[in-house]
């Protein structure tokens, strides 16, 4: 029942029924209305800020969960990192050193390889960055293991030619020389024989008399045989291919031909003393990758190690070279 309140007129001696206006009911029942939205909005931004929804718990579970995984995947990543690092270590250094084959720079491999942040960074990384991250190493890493693997079947084929190699690498001298007694002059600036002054003397300079084997000191095939008026004479040039070349010169006479195939220890020509040249002898050159070389580093399968430190004091003495 509905409650009516009265008031006490003191002008009228009488008590009389209390009329509210109904502008001041509207202000009482906005003012009403108001402070209950006002506290319901209080109500549920305490709540969300201090209790999850059901569909919000889920999410932080997952979220938590991912988290997790992405450490332990981190944790991988680093791993196989060290691994790859190992494998790109033994590939320069080991493997490719054996074949003499140049080293994969790293910028092939991909140059920038940054250490990444420790684990406990990524609490402050979003699901996307956390995907983004690992999308960055993990190409990081294909594109590596891409590298790699083509490396390895180059040394796959390598390790086939092995035999091949071997045989291209000029290894025993072009003359017979077992006694070491014909090493004239050996490689570096020396005097020359007709001008008299210091020039690069490019090979050795074996002596022997006129009409003795010459041998080819490897496997190949003959570049250039014949006459030059280079100052060599008669000359054989012989492409035994993994880039290594040998020059053969003032030979009296030529026995091999242009594009003939010839195998280590087969006789080329003989010793003379034609183009410019003093005195009856073979100069020999070796050359790696159009650069000429001591070709005394090259008679490994002529030479025992006391012989070897004879034949390097005998070519480091400074004698006048013949051509």
């Amino acid at each position: 029942m509905k409650k009516i309140k009265y008031f006490f007129n003191t002008h009228t001696l009488r008590f009389e029924k209390v009329e509210v206006p109904l502008r001041v009911r509207l202000l009482q029942l906005f003012g009403y209305v108001a402070a209950s939205i006002v506290t319901g909005i209080v109500i549920v931004i305490i709540m969300f800020q201090y209790i999850d929804s059901p569909k919000e718990k889920l999410l932080r579970q997952q979220n938590d969960s991912y988290k997790e995984s992405y450490s332990v995947i981190q944790e991988r990543v680093k791993q196989l990192e060290l691994q790859m690092n190992e494998l790109e270590s033994r590939d320069n250094e080991v493997y490719r050193s054996i074949f003499e084959a140049d080293p994969i720079p790293d910028s092939a491999r991909v140059k920038e390889m940054e250490a990444k942040k420790e684990v406990n960074l990524i609490q402050n990384l979003s699901n996307i960055d956390l995907l983004k991250n690992m999308q960055g190493q993990l190409n990081n890493l294909s594109l590596r293991m891409s590298f790699q693997t083509n490396s390895f079947v180059e040394i796959t084929t390598m390790v086939k030619n092995k035999e091949k190699l071997l045989r291209a690498i000029p290894a025993i001298q072009p003359v017979s020389n077992k006694n070491l007694n014909r090493v004239a002059s050996g490689f570096g600036y020396r005097i020359d024989p007709l001008y008299k002054d210091y020039r690069l003397h490019a090979g050795l300079d074996f002596a022997a008399p006129v009409g003795t084997p010459i041998y080819a000191t490897s496997d190949g095939v003959v570049q250039i045989a014949g006459f030059n008026t280079d100052g060599y004479g008669n000359k054989v040039v012989i492409n035994h291919g993994y880039g290594y070349q040998t020059l053969y010169g003032h030979m009296v006479r030529v026995k091999v031909r242009s594009g003939q195939t010839v195998k280590r220890g087969e006789v080329i020509g003989y010793v003379g003393s034609t183009g410019k040249s003093t005195g009856p002898h073979c100069h020999y050159e070796v050359i790696k990758r159009g650069a000429k070389v001591d070709p005394v580093y090259y008679f490994y399968n002529d030479l025992t190690p006391a012989q070897f430190d004879r034949m390097l004091k005998a070519a480091a003495a400074n004698k006048q070279s013949l051509d």
